[in-house]
């Protein structure tokens, strides 16, 4: 009896040793002249992924990266096969909203837990939201709300508005309007991608505007910041943005012609708490490069799951981890951080300034403009 009792105990440890690690889908846009945002999202996944020895919360994770190319049929291709071939119940990554919308909903539906650490379409925060969907990031409308106060409370009695012709420039403009109070003298919905703004500023300048306000992530924001200080137009009309338009890498390229800009984010490198300290010095380590939003909210994403993975050792029992991950139990670089009702974050949201540091330009904190926000669709879920 001892010896049948000794060899199922080393049977049971083999099999705990060899078992096959969590496989997490990685969908996110690494191709096209978006793809850094991706890149950043992966690194600070990874990077939190390596502090935990190739575990989250204890629990040994296999990440598997997939390219959607900015293309939501590539996205849903993917996502399916991330499901149907490679057996996955979590996945995270996406970048865009229009690449969330198609491919989400098909994956909650089908019992499979998404982490978003970007995209918060309007639509899933509200009447689509979805038990299984949680948004580490932020939902769509929400910087761009605290830009608009700000540029609001700074008395600018016009605003000329632009973002791009897909769900998150819309909610982009619809954000910024729904807290700033003057007249609206221009609203321009791009393509998606464009990288000639010659048309866009000359109508700007006819307009004659205040103000102007833009939401033009990636390598599109590149184009229109370098296009609106050759244009002049840097010199008399204000320009104002999200972080998204103004992330560390984006002022890499543009240089001195952000400097001045105010933008508003829920994160910066100089928030200082103990969390993001050692987030950022971490990720100037491993990868020689300051970090921009996006690497800090793959860091968030990875770390929450990190702490439902601790709470449950695994997928097995999805009402106890969407439980787990419901408590957000872990230290974000954002300091305070809660979820609401439908799943997207309640959290402080700032504005920024871009300011020259050494030989190039960096953002730092303004002042904080929202105190534990909460998105505008949490009373359309019924979560």
């Amino acid at each position: 009896m001892f010896r049948i009792l000794s060899v199922c105990l080393a049977l049971l440890v083999s099999q705990a040793v060899s078992a096959d690690p969590l496989k997490i889908g990685f969908l996110t846009t690494l191709s096209t002249k978006a793809g850094y945002l991706g890149e950043d999202i992966r690194d600070g996944f990874m990077l939190a992924v390596e502090q935990g020895g190739g575990k989250l919360g204890g629990v040994e994770v296999e990440v598997i990266v997939k390219d959607d190319e900015r293309k939501p049929e590539k996205g849903i291709e993917i996502a399916e096969k991330f499901v149907k071939k490679d057996g996955i119940q979590l996945m995270t990554g996406i970048v865009f909203s229009n690449v969330a919308m198609a491919v989400v909903p098909k994956m909650v539906n089908q019992d499979v837990i998404y982490i978003s650490p970007n995209a918060g379409p309007s639509a899933l925060a509200g009447k689509m939201c979805n038990e299984n969907y949680f948004n580490v990031a932020w939902q769509n409308d929400n910087l761009h709300e605290a830009t608009g106060q700000h540029v609001n409370d700074a008395g600018f009695a016009s605003a000329y508005i632009i973002a791009p012709n897909y769900p998150a420039g819309k909610d982009a403009l619809t954000g910024f309007k729904r807290f700033y109070k003057g007249e609206i003298v221009g609203e321009v919905y791009t393509k998606l991608g464009q990288s000639d703004y010659s048309a866009e500023l000359a109508a700007l300048r006819d307009a004659k505007p205040a103000s102007v306000f833009f939401f033009l992530p990636g390598g599109m924001g590149i184009n229109f910041v370098k296009q609106y200080a050759q244009a002049g137009l840097n010199e008399s009309v204000p320009l104002f943005g999200p972080a998204f338009s103004f992330d560390e890498r984006i002022l890499k390229a543009v240089g001195d012609s952000a400097i001045g800009v105010m933008n508003g984010s829920q994160w910066s490198h100089d928030l200082d708490n103990a969390a993001n300290n050692a987030f950022v010095a971490a990720f100037r380590e491993k990868y020689g490069r300051t970090p921009t939003l996006y690497a800090s909210q793959g860091f968030d994403a990875a770390n929450l799951i990190g702490s439902a993975l601790a709470s449950t050792g695994g997928m097995s029992d999805l009402s106890a981890v969407r439980a787990a991950l419901e408590k957000a139990d872990f230290n974000s670089v954002r300091g305070n951080f809660k979820f609401g009702s439908n799943h997207h974050p309640i959290q402080d949201i700032y504005i920024r300034e871009v300011v020259k540091e050494g030989d190039g330009v960096t953002n730092r904190l303004s002042a904080k403009v929202f105190e534990d926000h909460q998105d505008a669709y949490a009373a359309e879920c019924a979560l």
